[in-house]
């Protein structure tokens, strides 16, 4: 996601924190996404994935494993389970994470994000099942939804399996990972499967690339028009598949009695704008909504936090909200 500055506009809004990574990021003069397969482009993306990344967080244990998905398709998952998880009382069971890599649909997976999930794991107490679906060209959609939706299902009938929670269960994710975790979480009102929470970093929501934010930070903040075209015309089948609830979660018909929903939103990316209007269509169908907008910084800051102050800041208050989300439903079922 190499940025360009031939047109760059609204750099004032960039922290100089995050402007000067997007200078180095440009100076790397790296082939841009689009212009590659997706086999280098998901190459190239694992090479530079820890680069701005924290230390790794130490785990008590870290175990790969496989989800079988509706096609008997075995999903490469890793669980990661906190050294101090405080929110498993005495011998309970841990509360668990199931987080969705970002990446288009089509780059991405769980040891590019393995950083991030460790670190929400200790941050919020809670064990993280990161899951890896399936890719796109090679998998369009529906592919990536129904692996995301058969991993949550499988994760709520053999929790207790791994040692987790069955009812103590959110479901995050970045980018088209958000994208997934909001999809899960009405399919999970539908299903009747309770949730504690959907943990949304700048999830995709929206069938068109056409708000204002799109137009704004269509070029040199990371995430380009550009590439977000590579990525869709890679994953979808068809025009028609922008209007799938289940790609653009703001085409639900309803969202009432959805779990509480998490945002972390930043500033200065193109889906911004379609992050705020979910969750205002969340609000308004009475679900409650947590927002923040990360000020000056760009899509992807949350793999930034060894430079980017706001990224350490958005793991800690998404991990406090995680926390009490967990916190709420033990004590709700002790008291029942």
């Amino acid at each position: 996601m190499t940025p360009s500055f031939d047109h760059l506009s609204h750099q004032d809004l960039l922290t100089p924190a995050m402007r000067d990574v997007l200078h180095r990021m440009a100076r790397a003069a790296r082939a841009p996404l689009e212009t590659l397969t997706p086999e280098q482009a998901r190459a190239a993306y694992a090479a530079g994935a820890g680069v701005l990344e924290i230390p790794a967080a130490a785990m008590a244990s870290v175990h790969d494993f496989h989800i079988p998905a509706r096609d008997a398709h075995a999903l490469a998952a890793r669980l990661y389970v906190p050294q101090s998880p405080a929110l498993a009382l005495d011998s309970s069971p841990l509360p668990v994470l199931l987080y969705f890599h970002g990446g288009g649909f089509t780059i991405g997976s769980i040891a590019t994000h393995d950083a991030l999930c460790r670190q929400l794991s200790h941050l919020a107490s809670c064990a993280v099942v990161s899951l890896d679906y399936r890719l796109a060209p090679e998998h369009k959609f529906p592919t990536a939804a129904h692996d995301a939706w058969d991993a949550l299902q499988w994760l709520a009938l053999h929790a207790a399996t791994l040692g987790l929670d069955a009812g103590r269960i959110a479901v995050g994710g970045d980018s088209a990972g958000g994208t997934l975790a909001a999809m899960c979480a009405v399919m999970a009102r539908d299903a009747g499967l309770p949730l504690c929470l959907q943990l949304l970093f700048y999830p995709g929501c929206a069938a068109q690339q056409d708000s204002d934010s799109h137009r704004k930070f269509a070029q040199g903040f990371v995430l380009s028009q550009s590439q977000i075209s590579w990525f869709f015309d890679h994953y979808l089948r068809s025009p028609a598949d922008r209007h799938d609830w289940r790609f653009a979660p703001l085409h639900a018909a309803d969202l009432e009695g959805v779990a509480p929903a998490w945002f972390g939103l930043a500033e200065c990316d193109p889906l911004v704008d379609e992050g705020l209007l979910y969750a205002d269509k969340l609000r308004a169908a009475g679900v409650c909504v947590a927002l923040e907008i990360y000020r000056g910084v760009t899509h992807e800051f949350i793999k930034m936090g060894r430079v980017i102050p706001e990224a350490r800041q958005a793991h800690l208050d998404a991990a406090q909200a995680a926390r009490g989300a967990f916190s709420q439903t033990f004590s709700r079922i002790s008291n029942t």
